[in-house]
Parts: C-alpha cells; sequence; structure tokens
C-alpha cells in the first residue's frame, strides 16, 4: 500500500475529488474496493492527493494542461519527454503509463525499446533527439542546458511551444519524485539498496592488505 492512507468516499465533500472519484472510479470507492485502471494501474494516486483536495486539484489541472488542444507542441514531443523523464527519475508507473500513451501516438516498438539508450539509437529524428536530450537535462541536471541543446530546440521548435515543453515537462519529473516518495501506482516497492546478509561468522577486520605477488 502506499504511505498514505486511501480516502474514503464517504469522506469528502469537495466537488473536485468527488468529479475525480466518479471519473476513475465508477461505483466504487477506492478505499474500500482496491482495484485497477483501465491501464492495469493500481488507481491510487488521486485518493492519496486528496487527503489535501486544492493540492489533488492543482495536479489534475496541470494534466489538463498538457492535454487540452489549446497547446501548440504537439503531443508526441511532451509525451516523449515525459517518457524519458519517467525513466531517467526511476518512476515505474510514469514510464509504464506514458510509453502506452506513445504507442497510441504511433511510436515504433523499436523506438519505444531505445528511450533508455536513445542516444544510442539513430531511429530518432533530430527534433525528437532534442526533446530527449532536454528531458534529460531537465530530469538530469536540474534544468542547466548547454547553448548548444537550447540552439538545436530552436530550430525545431517556437517560443511558445519551448515554454510549454520546459513546463510541462518539469511538471512530471516532480510529480515523478511525489509518486516515488509516497509510494504509489506502480512505485510502491521495498527499497532495493541494503545490506545483503552473509554468512554468521564474517567479521570486518581492519588490517594491512596482503603484498600482491610482484609481476616482474
Amino acid at each position: 500500500m502506499p504511505r498514505l492512507r486511501l480516502v474514503s468516499r464517504d469522506e469528502i465533500d469537495d466537488p473536485v475529488v468527488q468529479f475525480m472519484y466518479d471519473r476513475k472510479f465508477p461505483g466504487r470507492d477506492p478505499a474500500r474496493e482496491p482495484g485497477t485502471t483501465a491501464s492495469g494501474a493500481p488507481g491510487n494516486y488521486e485518493a492519496v492527493l486528496a487527503h489535501s483536495p486544492d493540492v489533488l486539484e492543482h495536479a489534475v489541472r496541470g494534466f489538463y494542461l498538457k492535454q487540452t488542444k489549446r497547446r501548440k507542441l504537439p503531443l508526441r514531443y511532451m509525451e516523449l519527454a515525459i517518457t524519458r523523464i519517467g525513466w531517467a527519475c526511476s518512476c515505474r508507473w510514469m514510464f509504464s503509463e506514458h510509453r502506452k500513451i506513445l504507442r497510441g501516438l504511433g511510436l515504433s516498438e523499436a523506438a519505444l525499446d531505445a528511450i533508455p539508450n536513445w542516444a544510442l539509437f539513430d531511429g530518432f529524428d533530430p527534433a525528437e533527439r532534442a526533446v530527449l536530450a532536454y528531458a534529460d537535462c531537465l530530469a538530469l541536471d536540474h534544468g542547466r542546458t548547454p547553448d548548444g541543446l537550447f540552439a538545436a530546440l530552436q530550430q525545431h521548435f517556437h517560443d511558445e511551444q519551448i515554454v510549454e515543453l520546459t513546463y510541462i515537462a518539469s511538471m512530471f519529473a516532480m510529480n515523478a519524485g511525489m509518486i516515488r516518495a509516497l509510494r504509489l501506482e506502480h512505485d510502491d516497492y521495498d527499497e532495493r539498496v541494503a545490506e545483503m546478509p552473509s554468512p554468521p561468522e564474517y567479521r570486518f577486520v581492519d588490517r594491512e592488505p596482503t603484498p600482491l605477488p610482484d609481476r616482474r
């Protein structure tokens, strides 16, 4: 289960939370009747953020911002950046969900499989490569972007599109961290970096190492 409990339907009176519950969990209470979404995800993002209805509203409005037809940047490029951010931020849910969206937008299986090692895949065109590189700058280098990369973005996208890409990709980088921190959706798993078991008699001894043999 996530680190915070799921909010039950009988606890909510906020219209936005009710709307999201009716949309995502039609006919059931996500806290009492856990299930899965249409994509197979646990579907607990909204049921945890419902503890703070205005935070949930803010998050959902961000998703609407990405999806609306008012965007000047084609959805394919936004989803490519988001999927790469999911990988770069180790967010299993984000990588999985947005890879599915890219498939629906017509990206080939070879390209989907290459997102983790996109720099070695020659199937991405120059605009896609610029978007993937920019996603890495936002996710891995806190936004630090080389001038040459930004110039490449400007060759393919106008200013409004770059603002959209920057804002929406950064929003999803934030969401990736939040999902992992709260152990939501597919990211509810125990820490994998841990001390591994040794024989019970093992004891570390701080001593001078045995000299290596002379190779001459």
